[in-house]
């Protein structure tokens, strides 16, 4: 991060910062390999995509890191990705005006896969197996995965999706909220709380930190 000036700083990964976030990516696929591997999952030959489900993303750590691949593109590429995040955002905002929940391609899906793939973010990582985490005030939170995994769960697991394995997430969030602590300078007190689309993501820049 650097000072800009007006009482304000501008947001940016360190290398270690970087490197950091990239461990937890790392970890989190592997827990995601091991319970797919167990249950015999895979997402190949799905008719469905999970691209277009409506998601919103809640950290500035990732936000950054995100930014950071989208600056890798040509211009001419970040362009048309603005222009299909527009696109994304007034259809999803015409389907939650009929009382719908959005279904629309990401607008990086590119003939089924993304094109920043590298920079996806962690519920794109995530989603699909069986996972769990505890909240900071100790509930614990179950998620049964997409409903393809939930198929092979009823059929693998006939006693009940509770025998089914599940990808712990708790540990790399707490790494998480940590590293977001860290980027944030532990003001994250003053900073509002993410609530982002990955088309939101496109089309914003992160917000700058008041400064000390």
């Amino acid at each position: 991060m650097h000072d800009v000036g007006g009482g304000v700083v501008k947001l940016q990964l360190s290398d270690a910062q970087r490197s950091e976030i990239e461990e937890i990516y790392n970890v989190l696929q592997q827990g995601y390999d091991r319970v797919a591997a167990e249950m015999e999952f895979s997402c190949e030959g799905c008719p469905d995509n999970c691209c277009d489900s409506w998601f919103q993303h809640h950290s500035h750590v990732e936000w950054l890191y995100f930014r950071e691949g989208l600056a890798e593109l040509t211009e001419e590429r970040q362009a048309e990705l603005r222009s299909r995040a527009t696109d994304y955002i007034l259809a999803c905002g015409a389907a939650q005006q009929r009382g719908e929940r959005p279904q629309v391609d990401c607008p990086l899906l590119e003939d089924g896969l993304c094109s920043l793939y590298k920079h996806r973010l962690l519920v794109c990582r995530t989603h699909g197996v069986p996972a769990r985490m505890k909240r900071p005030d100790g509930k614990l939170l179950r998620f049964p995965g997409c409903f393809r995994c939930q198929e092979v769960i009823r059929k693998r697991y006939p006693q009940g999706e509770e025998f089914a394995p599940t990808a712990n997430r708790t540990p790399m969030l707490m790494r998480l909220a940590k590293l977001e602590n860290e980027v944030l300078c532990n003001k994250r007190h003053l900073m509002e709380k993410v609530q982002k689309t990955i088309a939101e993501m496109i089309l914003e820049e992160p917000p700058e930190l008041p400064g000390f």
